[in-house]
């Protein structure tokens, strides 16, 4: 089965676990230059090493959709926001839901992902499900991603518990 759950489960109020290491770097030293002169005066920037510096993790397009919708269901952003990440019947779904605000709260507590999982429909597309929650009131969102021939993830259809947008078919 290629279903993947993204998040770990916390209690609400912890924190995450911690490095506990007893080797403490020291003291950083003063900067002094070779001959004893203000570092002002030293060599040119273009001669000193650049520090080191870690890629900086990329987010899983799960997470960073399951955001992006949830900003605009919520009504922190505009649906038209949007348009370059939905293909097909995706994006008037998205505007049919974010018009009844389905996500929008009234009584200070934003909703927030709290669990995400996906399953490998095919290769290039997911099927996304995430749980999201604004204080004790929790709901599903799911939505379904495909990679497009441009390399870039679109999202082409989205769901959340209640009623459906009507299907042209449907008469």
């Amino acid at each position: 089965m290629n279903k993947v759950m993204t998040r770990t489960k916390r209690k609400p109020g912890t924190r995450p676990p911690v490095r506990h290491d007893t080797r403490r770097p020291g003291r950083t030293p003063a900067r002094t230059t070779p001959g004893g002169g203000h570092p002002s005066t030293a060599q040119s920037p273009a001669l000193a090493t650049p520090p080191l510096s870690r890629p900086v993790p990329q987010p899983r397009p799960t997470d960073h959709f399951a955001d992006l919708l949830l900003a605009v269901l919520s009504g922190r952003r505009p649906v038209h926001s949007m348009l370059r990440h939905t293909a097909g019947r995706a994006y008037d779904e998205l505007a049919w839901l974010a018009e009844r605000g389905p996500l929008r709260t009234t009584h200070g507590a934003h909703p927030v992902v709290r669990d995400i999982g996906y399953y490998v429909a095919a290769p290039g597309a997911l099927e996304v499900f995430a749980r999201i929650g604004a204080g004790e009131q929790l709901r599903a969102m799911a939505f379904r991603l495909e990679h497009g021939p441009d390399h870039r993830w679109r999202c082409t259809a989205v769901e959340l518990g209640g009623p459906r947008l009507p299907h042209p078919d449907d008469d």
